[in-house]
């Protein structure tokens, strides 16, 4: 699979203001999204000129906006024609836009009573998130010993800027050599990694958690799921618990930076073959369909 370019550079857009280095790029520190994590983001690819799937991310944002009682007063439109020059002013043909919607500047304090307008980000960017060897032979999990939080705590739905479960998370997985963490529900469900979703292969059936399991609906695992059905390859939504994962033929993860990846072990079990068949096959119809082949 090709990955990320990185002979761009990577730009920033903030309320209006464009940034030729996104290190350049400034937030107020009285933002409520620094402060209290209280904002939506999307993530997007973009291969050659187009965003993949932005109509499908833009709806994902409005939903998770609404849940959090956040206004996006911008149009669909614009949204658009800002991640469309965002991935241009990269000078990329394959990267990343990191869409970024907070409450905006306020006073201290948690109530958002004083945010009077919301703060518009949008970071266009080269991307890749594992070594090309991990990428080649697939990349080792392990199971972390944090949860994923209740739906009535925090929809796993609403895509937040709160992913500190995920980060801590990840430094976990780090810490025991491993380049993912895999996330569980509090009833011991598998959910999902910490940014992508999962997916399992027993017999030649993919099998995948739902959303009710802590998994965000990724619009990447939807996409593969297409791909699958209509080549033939039956995918189920069912709940899975770590005896599945560790059992399984093969597995792989889905998600918007990562596309398609393999997975080689889970908590130190190795499987059978890394990429396997169905994984391969998974990758190919991906690459195919946003690239061309």
């Amino acid at each position: 699979m090709s990955r990320a370019s990185h002979t761009g550079r990577s730009v920033a857009h903030v309320d209006g203001v464009w940034f030729d280095d996104a290190r350049d790029a400034t937030i107020g520190v009285l933002d409520h999204g620094l402060l209290y994590g209280d904002g939506v983001f999307e993530g997007i690819r973009f291969y050659g000129p187009e965003p993949f799937a932005l109509d499908a991310h833009l709806r994902r944002l409005r939903a998770s906006a609404r849940a959090l009682v956040l206004d996006v007063p911008w149009s669909d439109e614009r949204l658009g024609a800002l991640c469309r020059e965002t991935a241009r002013r990269t000078g990329l043909q394959d990267g990343y836009i990191r869409l970024v919607v907070t409450r905006g500047m306020g006073a201290l304090g948690v109530s958002p009573a004083s945010c009077e307008r919301p703060s518009l980000i949008l970071i266009g960017a080269p991307l890749a998130l594992y070594p090309a060897q991990a990428l080649e032979q697939g990349v080792d999990v392990v199971t972390s010993s944090l949860r994923r939080a209740a739906s009535d705590a925090l929809p796993p739905q609403v895509k937040s800027l709160n992913y500190l479960t995920n980060v801590l998370a990840s430094i976990e997985a780090r810490r025991q050599g491993a380049h993912e963490a895999l996330l569980l529900d509090a009833e011991g469900r598998v959910a999902e990694c910490t940014a992508d979703n999962l997916f399992v292969v027993h017999g030649g059936v993919a099998r995948t958690p739902p959303a009710t399991d802590g998994a965000l609906r990724g619009i990447t695992r939807d996409h593969v799921v297409g791909l699958l059905d209509a080549a033939g390859v039956p995918v189920i939504e069912a709940s899975l618990v770590l005896a599945d994962v560790w059992t399984a033929d093969e597995a792989f993860m889905t998600g918007t930076g990562a596309e398609v990846v393999a997975i080689r072990s889970v908590d130190g079990r190795p499987f059978p073959a890394a990429p396997g068949p169905l994984t391969r096959r998974a990758q190919e119809l991906f690459a195919a369909s946003v690239r061309g082949g």
